[in-house]
């Protein structure tokens, strides 16, 4: 016998999917693993391209490895795009809850619906998810400055996020933000930049700067690897089934990217043996404001037409979605749709979530339910699918669509003022 045996590999080289290169979505040509986002031959968008874990892996090994990593989206590691492990000082984003929704099931005649509450994150929404995977490939590729052009929860989170890791950051917003979201912003040190116009003026400016200064920009030059945090969000969601597909998902959509990634994460679980079945129907809700999406989905149309957001739904306000068409290729050949609801409508799914399960969600969440409950109305969704609706980020952000709402009942401090002012269970006020 002559040579050395080869050493045994460890758990990592098994299971892990190495992060081969970024392609591009649609000429296929291929790039090296660096802060790039467009395609030089094409103009089209890249993503990350995988390998494969190591031959026959055995999906009950690797379900025990997942459930054995930490309670956060770092135990997906082996499917996100790093060569080694995040940072110390990340923020623990991700393994958000999943509750079922019984009394909102109710209310809809559905028979199981669960809610994805993306707002426990650190910073109250799904996007400490992307900013997470972002910054950590961020600081492997040697950057020393996060940025964005944000409509609000993504200024929170890269704002948050690299303070945490010790980061200069500049964030770019829209002037007419929502307060709660600047404040929620300007608290963490960053370098907050309010340029007059919306979203997409926003982008426009961070693409010119990106080009001229040698930051990461996780929506722009960072994007391949930003995106792919979404996926976790549909990891999640099997896991928490029990290594089961729901039947439905509803999830916002503003640029795309979330909605096409979710499915993206469950196919490549499906490809992998982790699951059974097929992909969920999938349905894109987007507010009747700013509803590029949804309009050329209803008239069948293959890629969107940019419109001028106006809109309460600030977070989805972006009028020329980068991830448009996959989106709509999505909705279409699972089944599903991309639908739009105005103003009061959002207002509402927001009233009737909370009522129902205790979940204040901001407007985008009461996009989502509002188009979970269109939906249901018209009778699209079979009352023994299983459905899940992912509420992307917290009421406080946008507090003041809950104003005129309800009823405060202002009395003197005395019993019978009480008793005659304010009506008691199945009552109704004088």
């Amino acid at each position: 016998m002559s040579g050395f045996e080869p050493l045994p590999q460890t758990p990592a080289e098994v299971f892990h999917m190495p992060p081969e290169s970024l392609t591009c979505k649609e000429c296929q040509t291929k790039y090296p693993l660096e802060a790039s986002y467009v395609c030089e031959r094409c103009f089209g968008p890249l993503e990350v391209a995988y390998g494969s874990p190591a031959a026959g892996v055995d999906p009950g090994a690797l379900r025990r490895r997942i459930q054995a990593g930490p309670q956060s989206l770092w135990r997906y590691r082996d499917f996100l795009p790093l060569e080694g492990p995040p940072p110390r000082t990340a923020l623990p984003a991700g393994w958000t809850p999943l509750l079922r929704a019984d009394r909102l099931a109710e209310r809809l005649g559905l028979r199981e619906l669960w809610i994805k509450n993306d707002a426990a994150n650190p910073t109250h929404s799904f996007k400490d998810r992307v900013v997470a995977v972002a910054l950590a490939r961020a600081i492997e590729l040697g950057f020393e400055v996060l940025a964005c052009a944000s409509t609000g929860n993504l200024a929170n989170a890269v704002a948050a996020h690299a303070a945490a890791a010790g980061l200069d950051s500049y964030v770019f917003i829209p002037a007419d933000l929502e307060e709660p979201k600047v404040l929620a912003t300007g608290v963490y040190g960053t370098h907050l930049v309010a340029i007059r116009g919306n979203y997409d003026d926003v982008n426009r400016l961070c693409t010119e700067v990106s080009g001229e200064h040698p930051w990461a920009f996780v929506n722009i030059n960072m994007r391949p690897y930003y995106s792919e945090g979404s996926k976790t969000i549909g990891f999640e969601i099997a896991e928490q089934l029990g290594w089961e597909l729901p039947d439905r998902i509803v999830a916002p959509v503003a640029s795309g990217s979330l909605f096409t990634k979710v499915a993206r994460g469950l196919e490549q679980w499906l490809e992998l043996g982790l699951l059974d079945g097929e992909l969920p129907t999938m349905n894109g809700a987007q507010a009747a404001g700013c509803s590029p999406v949804a309009t050329a989905f209803a008239a069948g149309h293959d890629v969107c037409r940019p419109v001028k957001p106006d809109t309460i739904a600030k977070s989805l306000a972006i009028g020329n979605p980068a991830d448009g068409p996959y989106a709509l290729e999505l909705a279409r050949r699972t089944g599903g749709a991309v639908n739009a609801v105005d103003d009061d409508e959002i207002r509402a799914g927001i009233k009737l979530l909370a009522e129902t399960t205790g979940i204040f969600t901001e407007t985008a969440g009461g996009v989502t339910v509002a188009v979970l409950a269109q939906l249901a109305e018209r009778g699209e969704i079979d009352p023994d699918e299983r459905v899940v609706a992912v509420i992307t980020g917290e009421g406080l952000k946008t507090i003041d669509c809950a104003r005129d709402t309800f009823e405060t009942y202002e009395i003197d401090s005395t019993y019978d003022d009480f008793e005659a002012s304010v009506p008691l269970p199945g009552t109704v006020a004088a």
